[in-house]
């Protein structure tokens, strides 16, 4: 196990993006634990009236993901303060949403999990209980925004174990630490 703190760029927190279904909270758990962080679910951060929305199968608008992006900042923020180390799974499909949760801050780093949206929409199809449906899946790849070169967020594959992604993860943002 790995610690953020040693490293020689402190990290205050480690951002997973993605769509639904791309193994955010899995693989940012996973993350967590061979870190030794603590483990955020940005989705636990919604309003209620969010959840409903996507539960309903309706696409959230910038207005009503305001509030939530603004609750992942605190938590980073708060984690900062309280000197934590946290892994936080978060959708992050636009660079503003990015740019809200981070405030291009160097000791926030943001890791995006890619995958065929044919693997992506299995897993989603496979998982219960969630309230992001399968059929949300096509406006998340709508609304999503490649992160760009300028943005430095390191673009993972999720053909592989949750264990095998977060190594990946570790080696790009610490390549020489491994």
């Amino acid at each position: 196990m790995m610690s953020a703190a040693s490293s020689a760029h402190p990290v205050t927190a480690i951002v997973v993006m993605g769509v639904s279904g791309a193994g955010k909270t899995t693989v940012g758990r996973t993350l967590a634990q061979q870190l030794a962080m603590n483990f955020i679910d940005a989705d636990d951060l919604h309003p209620p009236a969010n959840v409903a929305r996507m539960r309903a199968g309706l696409p959230l608008t910038d207005a009503d993901r305001a509030p939530w992006l603004a609750r992942v900042r605190a938590v980073i923020d708060d984690a900062r303060r309280d000197r934590l180390q946290v892994v936080i799974a978060c959708s992050a499909l636009k660079r503003c949403y990015r740019q809200a949760i981070s405030g291009d801050a160097p000791d926030v780093r943001i890791v995006w999990l890619t995958g065929a949206p044919e693997l992506i929409r299995s897993r989603m199809l496979a998982r219960a209980g969630h309230f992001m449906t399968a059929a949300m899946l096509d406006s998340q790849l709508a609304t999503l925004e490649a992160p760009t070169p300028d943005e430095g967020v390191p673009e993972v594959d999720v053909d592989a174990t949750p264990a095998a992604i977060a190594g990946r993860i570790v080696d790009a943002l610490f390549p020489t630490e491994r």
